[in-house]
């Protein structure tokens, strides 16, 4: 579903609740990270990094750039975390932003489930603690044409499959979202057959690509962007990053998605960055970029790249496939 709204810009400061404020440093603490320094500001410099909360995060010492990262022109906090897609919050960009305040991500549980050696049900800080932590700068392509360029902070997937040691029978890596309809105002709506799906072919989720995500601009993931644990598989668009991850289950068959479900015709269970694969209402050639001088309804269009510009990494994944066919 394309749901076309005007987008309203509302300064940062004059929609953060206390509520949220105080999530952040919960969140850090959690993570056992140190809050010396919570400044959320509301400047309007086009720079992204002056726009990012300045917090300092000793325990990410880890806070190095990775090797994959892209030195384009960032997207600013501003809109990176008021113009999203997360349709638990609602189906308008704004929504999110919005309506996420009310959602509590802490204390959260993660299941791990299926064809692996070691299953059950962990706490978060179990999940992260062996994983140190790192930013990867990632452009982001969405599916309905417009991109973002991120730094996201978090661990590459490989990582946490490794621990969980999946058997010789695991094909798939599945996703399924937190299903909280008190909270997330969205889930009332039939729009998707909730709680929200997601899954990967265990190369692609073993790619050093793809990654579990706990921040982003050196910041905890706000509600609006999926706290506190998502997935970002950068080549693919932005409907495979499931957010707020309350399981992940290794299956012998191909898992049944969300948006695949809705449309098939529409939304493929590859969902590869394909310039030459058209979505049946519009153009996947082009991208409306959201960098540097941020939003821009008409400017800043760019040609896309197959695989969203990750094909060296990434390509082999898809030797002798028809990706026309295999969307």
């Amino acid at each position: 579903m394309f749901i076309r709204k005007k987008f309203p810009e509302p300064r940062a400061c004059d929609i953060t609740s206390q509520s949220i404020y105080e999530r952040r440093r919960e969140v850090l603490k959690m993570l056992g990270l140190a809050v010396p320094g919570l400044l959320i500001g509301c400047s309007h410099d086009s720079n992204a990094e002056a726009e990012a909360p300045q917090i300092s995060l000793p325990a990410l010492d880890v806070a190095k750039k990775s090797e994959f990262s892209t030195s384009e022109a960032q997207t600013s906090y501003q809109d990176a975390t008021h113009y999203n897609n997360f349709y638990e919050f609602g189906t308008s960009k704004a929504d999110p932003a919005r309506n996420a305040g009310r959602f509590h991500p802490q204390p959260w549980t993660v299941e791990i489930a299926g064809e692996a050696e070691v299953t059950g049900h962990f706490p978060l800080e179990d999940i992260l603690k062996p994983h140190p932590l790192e930013e990867r700068i990632y452009r982001m392509r969405c599916v309905e044409g417009w991109s973002m360029v991120i730094p996201w902070v978090g661990f590459p997937l490989a990582d946490l499959i490794a621990r969980y040691k999946p058997t010789s029978k695991a094909k798939y890596v599945a996703f399924t979202g937190i299903q909280r309809p008190r909270e997330m105002p969205g889930q009332s709506d039939a729009v998707l057959d909730w709680p929200y799906r997601e899954g990967l072919r265990i190369d692609e989720a073993m790619n050093p690509l793809t990654l579990m995500v706990v921040g982003l601009y050196g910041h905890v993931l706000p509600n609006q962007n999926g706290a506190p644990l998502r997935l970002v598989v950068p080549w693919k668009y932005g409907f495979k990053g499931i957010k707020s991850i309350a399981k992940i289950e290794f299956t012998e068959k191909q898992p049944r998605t969300s948006w695949n479900l809705s449309a098939s015709n529409e939304y493929g269970f590859f969902a590869n960055v394909n310039p030459q694969v058209d979505h049946p209402r519009w153009t996947q050639a082009t991208e409306r970029r959201i960098a540097g001088e941020g939003f821009n309804l008409l400017g800043n269009r760019i040609l896309t790249q197959p695989f969203n510009g990750y094909g060296d990494q990434v390509a082999s994944l898809y030797a002798n496939m028809d990706l026309k066919k295999n969307f």
